[in-house]
C-alpha cells in the first residue's frame, strides 16, 4: 500500500516481454496459457537499476504469459473488481482491502499445496490479521511509516512524532496527504490505537491536525521526494522503504523510528473470483516467493520482504538497515490499519479535507 505512488496509471513495456492490458488477457497466450496481474504502480522488479526483470524470469521458466498492468490506489482496485468485466488473476492489495474483498466474497481460497514456497514466509506474516485463518494471502511486502528530516535545518534529534508539531520548524513541515495515515498520526499522539477508529477518535485526530496546520508547508505523497531530497523542507512522515532510497540521494538527509511505533503494512498477492486462470495465478505466486526473486523485489522496493530466505540474496546494507527490517522488538509497538466501517471512513475524509481547507 505504501509506495512510490505513480501520478498517473501506467502500462509498462518492458524488453517486448510484458505487454500490458485494460481488459482481461491477451490475443495471444504463452504455450503454456496466461496468467492477468493487476499491481501497483513502481511495485515489482521490471529490470531497473541492474536487477533482474522477474517477470520476464516467471516467463522464461514456465512458458506463461503475463499480462500486467498497474493501478494507484486500493479504491482503484476495488472499483476494478466491482465495476467493470475485466478478469484478472494476481491482485496485490493491502491490509484493509484485503479485508474487505474477503468480507464481500471477492477473493479465491489459495490452494497452498500449489504454493510450495510458501514455507519461505515469515510466521509473522502468516494468517495476518486481514485472514486470520490464512485461506487467501500470501505476503508480498511490508514496511512502517517513519520519519525523515535534513540534518542541516532540525537542531534537536527527532525521536517521536511531536516532532512533527515543532513550532521551530514552523513552515518547513511536510505531512501526509491522506486521511488514514496523518489520522493515524495524530490519534497516536492523542493516545488512540489507530487500528479500527470511531468517529469519536476522528474528532480527537482532527483537533490535533488543526495544531498542526499552521506549522506546515504543504501536505504531500509524492513531492516528499523533491522536497526532502532537495534540501526544501526540514522534516517529513513517509514510508520507511521511500525514506530509505531518500537518504541515498541527500547525505544531508537522516530517519526517525518514532519511539511510540508507527504503523505496519503489508501487501499481499490474491486471487479475485473473477479469476480464470488460477493454476497459473498460484504459480505466479509460488515464483514470486522464490527466495532469489524476492529478494530482488526487495531491493528494488526497499521494503521488507516477508520471504526468511531471501537474506541470503541481500547485500548487508540492506539486511541490516532499519528502514527495511525495523527490529522485531519495534514491530511489536507497530498497529495495522483495519477496514473501518465505511461511514467512519467516509467521515474521516470528509473532516481532512476541511482540515486542509482552513
Amino acid at each position: 500500500m505504501k509506495k512510490i505512488l505513480s501520478i498517473l496509471l501506467t502500462a509498462v513495456l518492458i524488453g517486448g516481454t510484458i505487454l500490458c492490458f485494460t481488459g482481461c488477457g491477451s490475443t495471444e497466450a504463452g504455450k503454456n496459457g496466461e496468467v492477468n496481474v493487476y499491481n501497483w504502480g513502481e511495485y515489482m522488479s521490471l529490470g531497473e537499476d541492474d536487477l533482474k526483470n522477474v517477470i520476464e524470469e516467471f516467463e522464461d521458466e514456465t512458458g506463461i504469459k503475463v499480462n500486467y498492468t498497474t493501478y494507484d490506489t486500493n479504491e482503484e482496485l476495488y472499483s476494478k473488481l466491482t465495476q467493470s468485466n475485466d478478469s484478472y488473476d494476481v491482485v496485490i492489495p493491502s491490509e484493509y482491502m484485503i479485508s474487505k474483498l474477503i468480507k464481500e466474497n471477492l477473493l479465491k481460497e489459495i490452494d497452498f499445496d500449489n504454493v510450495p514456497n510458501y514455507k519461505y514466509i515469515d510466521d509473522r506474516f502468516k494468517k495476518l490479521p486481514c485472514d486470520p485463518e490464512g485461506k487467501y494471502t500470501v505476503c508480498y511486502s511490508w514496511g512502517v511509516t517513519a520519519m525523515v528530516y535534513n540534518k542541516t535545518m532540525v537542531k534537536d534529534t527527532p525521536e517521536d512524532w511531536d516532532a512533527l508539531w515543532n513550532s521551530d520548524l514552523k513552515g518547513n513541515i511536510l505531512m501526509f496527504n491522506n486521511s488514514r495515515d496523518a489520522m493515524a498520526i495524530a490519534m497516536q499522539m492523542c493516545g488512540i490505537d489507530p487500528s479500527n477508529c470511531t468517529k469519536a477518535d476522528v474528532d480527537k485526530a482532527v483537533e490535533k491536525l488543526k495544531e498542526q496546520k499552521p506549522l506546515l508547508k504543504k501536505y504531500v505523497m509524492d513531492q516528499v521526494f523533491n522536497e526532502m531530497e532537495g534540501n526544501q523542507a526540514a522534516i517529513a512522515p513517509y514510508y520507511a522503504g521511500d525514506i530509505a532510497t531518500m537518504i541515498d540521494e541527500n547525505e544531508d538527509l537522516e530517519y526517525c523510528l518514532p519511539k511510540s511505533g508507527s504503523n505496519l503494512f503489508y501487501d499481499a498477492m490474491c486471487i479475485p473470483t473473477c479469476s480464470k486462470n488460477t493454476k497459473n495465478a498460484e504459480k505466479f505466486i509460488n515464483f514470486m516467493q522464490k527466495p532469489e526473486i524476492a529478494a530482488e523485489n526487495c531491493k528494488y522496493l526497499r521494503y521488507g520482504t516477508p520471504n526468511t530466505e531471501a537474506s541470503d540474496y541481500l547485500d548487508d546494507d540492506i539486511k541490516e538497515s532499519e528502514l527495511t527490517f525495523p527490529p522485531e522488538d519495534y514491530l511489536d509497538k507497530c498497529y495495522i490499519f483495519q477496514d473501518v466501517d465505511e461511514e467512519v471512513y467516509a467521515y474521516m475524509q470528509e473532516q481532512f479535507l476541511k482540515v486542509q481547507a482552513k
